[in-house]
């Protein structure tokens, strides 16, 4: 799998998305919609919902999935400590299979955690 940095992935992102929406059928859109609606704060705080995204994306093991609930999560305050609980949840719940993920998760939030990074 080839490398691309954070804020590659999230130009990357933000580009297709805005495609998709310019194209996209009612269904699509409202599914879009249904997706940032379900992250935003209720019962749950949002930070906790994106740790939750995390993990599900880590058993799941869809990395562009891992990398923006890693920029959610450093931009709801996740400190490095909480990151390893939550990566320890989905290691545990998806097994040795999701290590290859796991490695580039945190390959990622290094490179969140640098001053010069940035989140969209």
């Amino acid at each position: 799998m080839q490398h691309r940095s954070v804020e590659e992935f999230q130009r990357e992102r933000e580009e297709l998305n805005r495609l998709v929406l310019d194209n996209a059928s009612l269904e699509i859109k409202r599914f879009f919609s249904l997706d940032s609606q379900t992250y935003r704060d209720g019962a749950l705080p949002a930070r906790t919902k994106e740790m939750l995204g995390l993990v599900a994306s880590l058993v799941l093991r869809c990395d562009d999935c891992i990398l923006y609930h890693l920029g959610r999560c450093r931009d709801e305050g996740v400190s490095d400590e909480e990151l390893n609980e939550v990566l320890g949840v989905g290691l545990v719940v998806g097994g040795s299979i999701t290590i290859p993920h796991l490695r580039r998760a945190m390959r990622a939030w290094q490179e969140l955690s640098r001053p010069s990074s940035s989140t969209t």
